[in-house]
């Protein structure tokens, strides 16, 4: 079963974190957003293994990339909730995900970078996802 099978949500929630970023800096490029997910993938690949997740720090909207994308993967992964307006858990029903997974996620992100880029240039794979969060 492929991770698009497993963990579409998962994988719908980074893309959407990575959207937030890129509606508010259309700047943004397919290459700061890979640092981004190639740091946060360093990271939980270290805390999978129990080794120390320091790595290089990133900067300017990698950072901002990174920090968005690492809120999505803490709350999948049951460390962090969110709630509406009337303080109701939204994220009861969700089953937290293992940092194995959440790397698996990232991996399949990474993988999809590469190829849009590749096929659309400096913002192929931001303006291949843009097109599942236009509105109706």
């Amino acid at each position: 079963m492929s991770v698009e099978d497993k963990h579409l949500d998962v994988l719908q929630n980074i893309e959407f974190a990575i959207m937030q970023v890129y509606q508010e800096r259309p700047d943004l490029i397919d290459a700061e957003v890979m640092t981004a997910i190639e740091s946060l993938i360093r990271v939980y690949s270290a805390e999978a293994q129990g080794r120390s997740g320091a790595s290089r720090p990133i900067r300017g909207i990698s950072a901002q990339v990174a920090t968005q994308v690492k809120a999505i993967c803490e709350l999948r992964l049951g460390r962090t909730s969110i709630s509406d307006e009337t303080d109701q858990p939204l994220d009861e029903q969700m089953t937290p995900k293992t940092v194995t997974e959440i790397v698996d996620c990232l991996k399949r992100i990474q993988s999809s970078i590469k190829l849009w880029t590749n096929k659309g240039g400096r913002q192929g794979y931001l303006n291949f996802i843009k097109q599942f969060f236009q509105s109706q």
